[in-house]
């Protein structure tokens, strides 16, 4: 019979409401409590209960669900709990062995089981009986509980139960479909999101609230590119493209050069800033770029979101022509090949070796590398025991001596891509020589901590600059002739600062471009200046490499003058030159879809096709003197 038969109808009816919202309450508390997140502790939920009702919410969803269906309150919310439990110890067990939380894509491994992944995944399953006690315990409890526990209510509630039910499907539906509405309740602003950072996100929002928000990234529909206005900017194109093609290998003797690629953590030039105009924190810089191309660097992100800019220098490809492409290296985790430079310089017999003193699974590193056709990835275990630290990161000392270790004198030609972290933020730990980090002066009106911060900065980057400099004269003095790319993922998230300061061109912090260096340290070449973005840039190095033989590159350049300048942070306030031939702009996005599909070869002219495999004979070029190593 069901509970509260004997009394009233308003009192069964009060009883029953009290009951389930009880549940809810409870469910809430002990999903903080096994999560065991900072941001979703019990102790939380005066403070900030939006972070624990939203990690609890799909189950609260499906215990709803589940709670009319079965009429029983104990069991509905209890199968749940034991289900969120399950998927908690699958978490554990991730963590415990990959140091990475749950992601919404380690559920497409359910599929796997099947086809031969049962095998490869229960090696990581516990060796201790208690786990598996612990779920017979639960089992048993909520077949008591379908067996003996009264139900809330009648079985005939006039549609009542099947309106409650059909409006509950629905809207745990629309949750798990990811429908744009749920990120008003799951987004970086409401809840702790930081996208770099899976196992950050899981401590501070809950791993249900992780899922959900990385999931609801994940969910959007993909953009449909159009082969006709891809086919006709190429048609477009098509007489600079050919003369750029047809330019052949153009290399003394013929012989490839190394090439090692810098990407330095948060540089720019402070130059750009008002009070350091006269500045010189970065003199290797200025020297190098006397004698070789360089110039303002425009980046699709600002502050953080390192990926955003690297994903754009491995591929060419721009980020601003795939809106729901916020994290290439995390969305793209199930592509086994993605286009790349890397690539095209493998085809050309390049050993391709990438560079990174940190953990090689932070961003998906190890699986992005491998699909952008990386032969090795040297990350920080491989680095000497004795590597030093600055601050709270890797020195750039240590990963130009790794750089150094890795350049071999025979063999293939080699492509190294090298990512520096000295200048990480938070900016405000200790640097390894404090004295030289407080002589550093700051523009007025910068303080107490906003002055620190600047400081540890400027600090980091004056090794980033010191360390270009020694690399240089480092590849000067080899016998094999080696290209040098060095450019800055983004500008420092030093917001109080700027809005201090202001830039002196006047325009926004997210406008402000970084900067970017090609040179020969061998040669003293005449110096160019070009303002390129991040995703024309392998284009650059492969035409200075005398590789010219790839149409979407060559296109890249081709239209670097008209399409740099649009490449900007998220946020970025629109200016006049956005307004350029936005035709041109739309068809150069069917063209980067069509690539990254790999669908894009199909549609090239037959004119270009053979253009790329044409080939002029080398030049010889005359001997220049080497370019002097910069002081320490």
């Amino acid at each position: 019979m069901p509970m509260f038969a004997t009394a009233s109808p308003s009192r069964r009816l009060l009883g029953r409401f009290a009951l389930v919202l009880l549940a809810c309450l409870a469910y809430v508390l002990l999903t903080g409590l096994v999560d065991g997140g900072v941001g979703v502790a019990p102790q939380h939920l005066f403070d900030q209960p939006v972070y624990l009702l939203a990690n609890a919410w799909p189950g609260l969803l499906l215990a709803g669900l589940l709670l009319v269906l079965t009429r029983r309150l104990l069991l509905s919310f209890g199968l749940v709990f034991l289900l969120q439990g399950v998927v908690y110890g699958v978490n554990a067990l991730k963590v415990g062995n990959l140091g990475t939380p749950l992601m919404p894509a380690d559920f497409h491994m359910i599929g796997q089981l099947r086809k031969g992944g049962a095998h490869l995944l229960g090696g990581y399953l516990p060796h201790s009986p208690w786990p598996y006690l612990a779920l017979l315990a639960g089992v048993a409890v909520v077949v008591a509980l379908w067996r003996w526990e009264p139900p809330l209510f009648a079985r005939r509630t006039r549609g009542k139960r099947l309106l409650a039910g059909g409006a509950l499907a629905l809207t745990l539906a629309s949750l798990f479909a990811g429908v744009p509405a749920w990120a008003y309740l799951y987004n970086g602003q409401r809840l702790w999101l930081e996208p770099w950072s899976p196992s950050v996100t899981a401590t501070h929002s809950g791993l249900v609230s992780s899922l959900m928000l990385y999931h609801l990234q994940y969910s959007q529909t993909q953009q449909k590119p159009d082969p006709r206005a891809a086919t006709e900017l190429l048609g477009e194109a098509g007489l600079a493209l050919r003369q750029r093609l047809r330019a052949g290998t153009d290399t003394p003797s013929g012989e490839r050069p190394d090439i090692v690629v810098i990407q330095s953590e948060s540089f720019f030039d402070p130059r750009i800033m008002r009070g350091y105009e006269h500045s010189d924190f970065t003199p290797n810089l200025h020297r190098l770029a006397r004698h070789g191309a360089s110039g303002p660097l425009h980046v699709p992100t600002f502050g953080g979101g390192t990926i955003r800019t690297e994903f754009e220098v491995l591929t060419g490809l721009s980020l601003r022509y795939f809106d729901n492409l916020q994290f290439p290296y995390l969305q793209l985790s199930n592509r086994k090949v993605v286009p790349s430079l890397v690539r095209a310089l493998r085809a050309h017999g390049y050993e391709t070796v990438a560079i990174h003193g940190n953990d090689p699974a932070f961003w998906n590193r190890t699986s992005a590398f491998k699909a952008l056709g990386f032969d090795r990835f040297v990350a920080q275990s491989a680095f000497p025991k004795n590597a030093p630290n600055d601050g709270m990161y890797m020195a750039d000392s240590a990963m130009t001596d790794e750089i150094m270790a890795q350049l071999k004198d025979s063999g293939p030609p080699q492509f190294l891509f090298a990512i520096s972290i000295e200048a990480h933020g938070p900016y405000d730990t200790v640097p390894r020589d404090p004295a030289a980090r407080d002589a550093i002066p700051v523009p007025p009106g910068i303080s107490g901590k906003d002055k620190l911060e600047l400081q540890n900065y400027l600090y980091h980057i004056g090794h980033a600059d010191a360390e270009l400099g020694r690399l240089a004269a480092l590849l000067a003095q080899r016998d094999r002739p080696t290209l040098l790319l060095f450019y800055g993922d983004h500008l420092p998230a030093l917001t109080n600062s700027f809005n201090t300061t202001g830039f002196v061109d006047g325009r926004d912090m997210l406008s402000q471009a970084g900067t970017w260096l090609l040179v020969d340290p061998r040669s003293i070449g005449p110096s160019e200046r070009e303002s390129l973005a991040s995703w024309m840039l392998p284009g650059k190095l492969l035409d200075a490499a005398g590789i010219r033989d790839e149409p979407y590159f060559a296109l890249t350049q081709v239209l670097a003058p008209l399409l740099a300048p649009l490449t900007r942070a998220p946020g970025a306030p629109p200016e006049a030159d956005d307004a350029a031939d936005q035709h041109t702009d739309r068809a150069m996005a069917s063209v980067a879809q069509l690539r990254l599909k790999g669908k894009l070869d199909r549609l090239l002219p037959p004119q270009l096709v053979a253009a790329s495999h044409e080939a002029v004979p080398p030049r010889p070029q005359p001997e220049q003197d080497d370019v002097q190593g910069a002081s320490q």
